[in-house]
């Protein structure tokens, strides 16, 4: 069965999302090391950090030191997270190779007010009543376009689950909003922090913004993996929506991630690059992104963390789909991570493992 694919835009965010959930003392060349191994891998965005205080993201407390020293490629794009002027204000140092006010103007609320008080000590009545200023700031620069969004979009770990009947109720307030300015909503973001998606409700979702405003033919994805299910629910939007739709998706490599405030913390994740690359390749999109120099990124980041990341496809390997891919009918029994390794490590993955077998097992 032959299927017409979105384009598909990777947000790769584990210089960010991945780490900001981090206690570990990464050290500045760490980052640097694992920001050029990025840079190397082909994929086309990456974000760098967030220029934020580190009394509460220690991780981005050197977010400096770690653009002064890192190599940019100019193939790739990097973008980094700014909440206010101030943040604007570092960053503009370091424009380029950061790439900044290239998105639309976005109107945004979760649906969760406890944990937005958790995560922004404000409410989300305070979102809303910020709308107005965004709008007409918006019109005052002229903007061409602009995006409708929802956070914590389809459940709480607070106050559980969300309908769509709900989400739609806020996308269409904020849509108003735009269209009296006479600024045109061609993009729909929904964000899942505390990683209630499904895949069936991702794709109810995005059915409904198709019938509801046609015009809108791009869609913005941050998905979170607490309970498993970022890339299913990420597959069933690429599966609804055709090539003439964008498909932009936030993720990191090794799956690491999550939110302080959420409850679930290191165990949140994300959708994992390698793996999301993997059943790229594995569907026959062309993406230029290499899943072995990922699988390298992952290990490095294991290294850097000092814990196994929760990505598959950098600990069971790509699908030997190739002869010389195959692997050896003769190996010894296999049981631990470091063994399955032999998919990159060659033989000596394996040395001292145990043969069960009375005679070689020939193809």
């Amino acid at each position: 069965m032959q299927f017409s694919w979105p384009n598909i835009e990777w947000r790769e965010e584990v210089m960010r999302e991945g780490m900001q959930i981090e206690s570990t003392n990464i050290s500045v060349a760490d980052k640097v090391a694992l920001l050029n191994a990025l840079s190397e891998t082909g994929l086309p965005t990456i974000v760098v950090g967030s220029f934020v205080s580190p009394k509460y993201t220690p991780q981005m407390a050197q977010i400096e030191k770690v653009l002064e020293a890192f190599t940019p490629l100019p193939n790739v794009k990097y973008t980094a997270l700014l909440v206010n002027e101030r943040s604007y204000e570092r960053a503009q140092a370091f424009s380029p190779p950061l790439t900044i006010n290239d998105s639309p103007p976005v109107l945004s609320a979760h649906l969760c007010d406890i944990f937005t008080r958790r995560n922004f000590n404000r409410s989300q009545e305070t979102e809303f009543q910020s709308w107005p200023k965004i709008v007409a700031t918006a019109k005052e620069q002229g903007a061409e376009q602009a995006e409708i969004r929802v956070a914590a979009a389809w459940g709480s770990n607070f106050i559980g689950e969300f309908t769509l009947s709900q989400r739609m109720d806020i996308l269409k307030r904020e849509h108003e909003l735009w269209t009296k300015a006479g600024i045109p909503v061609t993009t729909a973001g929904f964000l899942d922090p505390m990683g209630w998606c499904l895949p069936h409700r991702v794709e109810e979702q995005l059915a409904a913004i198709k019938e509801e405003w046609p015009d809108i033919r791009r869609f913005y994805l941050h998905l979170h993996n607490a309970r498993g299910m970022a890339l299913p629910a990420a597959y069933a939007a690429m599966r609804i929506l055709d090539s003439s739709y964008t498909l932009e998706i936030d993720g990191t490599v090794g799956g690491i991630g999550g939110c302080p405030y959420c409850g679930t913390g290191q165990a949140t994740g994300m959708i994992a690059t390698e793996d999301f690359f993997h059943m790229l390749d594995g569907i026959g999109l062309e993406t230029g992104v290499d899943v072995g120099k990922l699988i390298d990124c992952a290990w490095m980041l294991e290294d850097m963390i000092g814990r196994p990341v929760f990505g598959s496809t950098s600990k069971a390997g790509p699908r030997p789909t190739s002869p010389e891919n195959w692997f050896d009918p003769n190996m010894p029994c296999v049981e631990t991570m470091s063994q399955a390794k032999h998919f990159k490590l060659g033989p000596k993955a394996y040395e001292g493992g145990i043969y069960p077998w009375k005679e070689p097992i020939r193809l």
